[in-house]
């Protein structure tokens, strides 16, 4: 038994050393706009796998989507950290932040237009099954992820973090594919429980497979150790919302995607 455990134990080190994370980065285009964002898969997997498009938050594609993409590559998946502001169009600030969100929230149209030439971009790739393709996003990129879906994109599932819910038009949820889970601070004060409430309703209008967990003390951009720890900002990280969100995530796409 003791040589089998240590037999165990090599070869599940042995496997992981083998394992090698690609990153690279990518340029696609939306229409005249170049967009460039992060392209991440294990390459000592062979074959094609389910694809993961990453929706960044207002601060646009950064070194946050590049780690997460990496993350989901040793997962086994292909993913990508998708840019919907554009090549070059990193904002410094929270007011450059806002405005570049700001024009995308008022856009709902050019945001899906966005968000999904990121997709097409994914889906094309060698590594990825076209099958099985799955949107995450995070804050604003919540709401992208969203867009996506209520666009009718051909996704199997969408995950958010402490995103944004809400929609012009709720009618659109009839045209989700995907199955839905929201991960949601309990606390969180710009997400309010009124929006969580109303997009519940939303998908029940539009007969969507759903799920909403609200994780307690969590306020917004619990994922984010940029935000710091300090509740009464509004934002601020929390270690376990994160890990227990990413396990949930990752139990999600075991269901919806398969191995």
């Amino acid at each position: 038994m003791k040589r089998w455990v240590l037999l165990s134990a090599f070869l599940s080190i042995a496997s992981a050393s083998m394992a090698r994370v690609v990153i690279t980065t990518v340029e696609y285009k939306q229409g005249d706009t170049v967009c460039q964002g992060y392209l991440s898969y294990d390459d000592s997997i062979s074959g094609r796998r389910p694809a993961i498009l990453i929706v960044h938050d207002w601060m646009g594609v950064s070194d946050y989507q590049k780690m997460r993409a990496e993350q989901l590559a040793t997962l086994g998946y292909v993913a990508l950290a998708a840019d919907v502001y554009g090549k070059g169009v990193r904002p410094a600030n929270r007011d450059e932040a806002s405005a570049q969100a700001g024009k995308y929230y008022k856009d709902r149209p050019l945001y899906r237009a966005r968000v999904r030439a990121g997709l097409d971009y994914l889906a094309a790739q060698p590594q990825a099954d076209p099958s099985r393709l799955a949107a995450i996003g995070y804050c604003f990129g919540g709401a992208g992820a969203l867009e996506l879906a209520r666009s009718g994109a051909p996704l199997k599932a969408v995950v958010t973090f402490h995103g944004s819910l809400a929609t012009p038009d709720t009618a659109d949820a009839k045209n989700i594919k995907a199955k839905v889970l929201v991960l949601h601070g309990a606390d969180d004060p710009f997400v309010k429980q009124d929006e969580v409430r109303a997009f519940m309703d939303e998908m029940r209008s539009g007969h969507v497979d759903w799920q909403v967990v609200q994780y307690s003390g969590a306020v917004h951009s619990f994922t984010d150790k940029r935000a710091g720890n300090d509740n009464s900002k509004g934002a601020a990280y929390n270690a376990e919302a994160d890990r227990r969100s990413w396990r949930a995530m990752r139990d999600f796409f075991e269901e919806t995607l398969g191995p």
